[in-house]
């Protein structure tokens, strides 16, 4: 496999093709040290790499330009990503390709050249830009499907998958801001939902419990999980455990699900969390209730409060004026109102020779219309100011609480911001620059937004810190986001702090220090690199990965598998393949294996029309796996990487 790239992202990944899934891995990178250097391409002699790569097996800090060599078993240097840099890093003999640099440009020249070298080669493309990827993924499909024919007839998987490592990271970001909040996977149209339940917890469920995914580290004190790398007293995160452990873990008032059925929703008070797996049918996307109201601005966006009172108690006068006016001339009332209306603005008669309770009340009408002269004048200039500053930034409102600050706008927080306000969860936002990347997002949402850097006294104060739920710290720098905590936590020692911090060992320190020092405050630190890498590399082994969802400081990856060919699990029951903290199977697909989607996660072409799904998940434990089965399982890294190493290899130009 080939990986091009030179930064966090590139580097976890490589280390977890070559860690987890045993895969011979080059890594191209630019040339060490230079810039704006001649388009070169020189192969980095092995025995630099093999003296690097035997005193490194995990990639825990920023790599430097001497480490790059530690975590592939061959490094190329190369200027330019070109056809030349490719062919030398045997892209025509590879079996997949990441190309992860954070230029989108970059990687999509590639991503051509690549394809036309090798047109059954498996891409795996970073790109921040959604809707182009969507794009891109179909252009080079369909360039694959032409140069090669006869790839349909292979059983060789030459899929365009197009990720963002924002969008992978950013709901796990976005989930430490609000306790509880679920998972999502999607498989064959079925939503899946992990459920984040505390002990004790009792709730309605939202569909049929299937499974326990993973027994949390955390107790109730820190209900999101204390994810430092010692975990709760020691213990880290269980990930798939048994019927056993979940009863041990969770008292013997708990009762756990059987292997492969119904999960309970309760939860004694003392115990550990779980993370339960349930299926939510798919209906399509709901419309909010506002969403349509909301087209236009709202009347309390319009006009401030006090100028509402004073136009209502205008219109309250001239009502009872109306009124009052009626029941003196017996006149019909509405008659009465049109002469109220006339005298409020002063164009008709005077009440000469009229009786006085009429001269007292045109009197009166002309006293209100003064008054309401101003308060429309008012209104029509708050009104043109809100459309005036409403392309402008919005200062935090008065009294605001219980809101999350957000620090940073950049790629990574302007996707956590979009996923906070679809959860309704009020934010404030911190940002040094301008014109960073999530200020139109901001604006566009009408979400508060502060300006200036959070080393300056006063910024975080802006922000309303001290009446604060949460502190996101999503810059791309390590100290901004540590400073922004400790400044956070001098102002209220009790908040719940999410750092993004790149390395793991200064994480791991960082944690133990704030968590001795607030012990009843939730820390949590995360790596955007950490989070995303697993997906990046499940698409690499090609597209039976459905997705990565995070436990903590650990990933579960849920895959769509062929029984055949696999040891572990052919000719063995439900129950017999089970592997405790490896994997679990969930679901088997009926589906004859001709008619069989390539793609479980993909969207339905035929989503809006009532469509059965080919899974049937409670599996009977005594159920045998044969070879014509495919089953969507549940599995660690290693778990999974140790079942594809025993699946059969495939070539005409591609292994597996």
């Amino acid at each position: 496999m080939v990986v091009c790239g030179d930064d966090g992202l590139a580097h976890r990944l490589t280390a977890e093709l070559r860690d987890m899934y045993g895969q011979q891995v080059t890594l191209v990178v630019p040339p060490a040290g230079s810039t704006g250097a001649p388009a070169r391409t020189r192969v980095v002699p092995a025995g630099r790499a093999s003296a690097l790569f035997g005193r490194m097996t995990a990639v825990v800090a920023r790599p430097q330009s001497g480490d790059r060599g530690a975590i592939a078993q061959r490094l190329i240097e190369a200027a330019d990503l070109d056809e030349e840099a490719l062919s030398a890093a045997g892209v025509e003999q590879a079996s997949a390709l990441a190309l992860v640099h954070q230029d989108d440009e970059v990687n999509i020249r590639a991503a051509l050249a690549a394809r036309r070298l090798n047109p059954r080669l498996r891409l795996v493309i970073r790109l921040y830009n959604r809707k182009l990827g969507l794009y891109l993924e179909r252009l080079l499909d369909q360039a694959a499907a032409v140069a090669a024919p006869d790839l349909e007839r292979e059983t060789v998987d030459a899929s365009t998958t197009v990720l963002s490592d924002a969008d992978t990271a950013a709901p796990s970001l976005a989930a430490t801001a609000a306790v509880g909040t679920s998972k999502v996977v999607q498989a064959d149209g079925l939503l899946l939902r992990a459920v984040e339940r505390m002990p004790g917890e009792r709730g309605a469920s939202a569909g049929p419990g299937l499974c326990t995914l993973a027994l949390l580290s955390a107790s109730g004190g820190d209900p999101a999980g204390a994810d430092g790398p010692d975990g709760h007293g020691g213990r880290g995160p269980q990930l798939l455990p048994d019927e056993q452990s979940v009863r041990e873990a969770n008292g013997p008032a708990a009762s756990g699900p059987a292997a492969g059925g119904p999960t309970t929703t309760g939860r004694p008070a003392a115990g550990r969390g779980t993370i339960e797996l349930q299926a939510v049918s798919y209906t399509g996307p709901a419309v909010s209730p506002g969403r349509l109201a909301g087209r236009g601005a709202p009347l309390g966006q319009l006009f401030s409060r006090r100028l509402r009172w004073s136009l209502f108690g205008v219109f309250a006068s001239v009502l009872a004026l109306a009124v009052a006016s009626w029941l003196t001339t017996r006149d019909n009332p509405l008659h009465a109102a049109y002469l109220t209306l006339l005298d409020l603005f002063a164009i008709d008669d005077p009440a000469i020779g009229q009786p006085v309770s009429r001269q007292v009340i045109q009197i009166l009408s002309g006293l209100t219309g003064l008054l309401l002269l101003p308060v429309l004048v008012a209104a029509v200039l708050e009104g043109l100011g809100t459309f005036r500053t409403s392309a402008s930034l919005r200062r935090p409102p008065r009294g605001l609480s219980g809101h999350v600050v957000l620090l940073g706008l950049g790629k990574i927080g302007t996707r956590v911001l979009a996923g906070l306000r679809e959860l309704g969860i009020p934010v404030v936002c911190v940002e040094a620059d301008p014109e960073a990347r999530g200020i139109a997002l901001a604006r566009r949402l009408r979400v508060p937004i502060v300006i200036g850097d959070v080393a300056t006294e006063g910024v975080l104060e802006a922000a309303g810190i001290e009446r604060a739920h949460a502190l996101l710290a999503l810059t791309s720098a390590d100290i901004t986001n540590l400073e922004a905590a400790l400044c956070a936590r001098t102002v209220q020692p009790e908040l719940q702090v999410s750092m993004r911090l790149f390395d793991d060992e200064f994480a791991s320190v960082v944690y133990r220090t704030l968590r001795a020092a607030h012990p009843q405050a939730v820390t949590r630190s995360r790596s955007v690199s950490t989070l995303a890498a697993p997906a990046f590399a499940g698409a690499m082994m090609g597209r039976q990965i459905l997705g990565a969802m995070p436990v903590e400081r650990t990933v579960l990856l849920f895959a769509a598998i062929d029984v055949a060919g696999h040891p572990l699990l052919e000719g063995l029951t439900v129950e017999e393949a089970f592997r405790p903290g490896s994997w679990r199977i969930l679901a088997l697909d009926l589906a004859a294996p001709g008619e069989r989607r390539p793609d479980l996660s993909a969207p339905l072409p035929d989503a809006g029309k009532d469509r059965r799904t080919e899974l049937v998940w409670n599996l009977p434990q005594g159920y045998v796996l044969g070879a014509q089965d495919r089953v969507v399982l549940a599995a660690t890294r290693q778990g999974l990487a140790e079942l594809l190493a025993g699946a059969p290899r495939v070539r005409a130009g591609a292994t597996r």
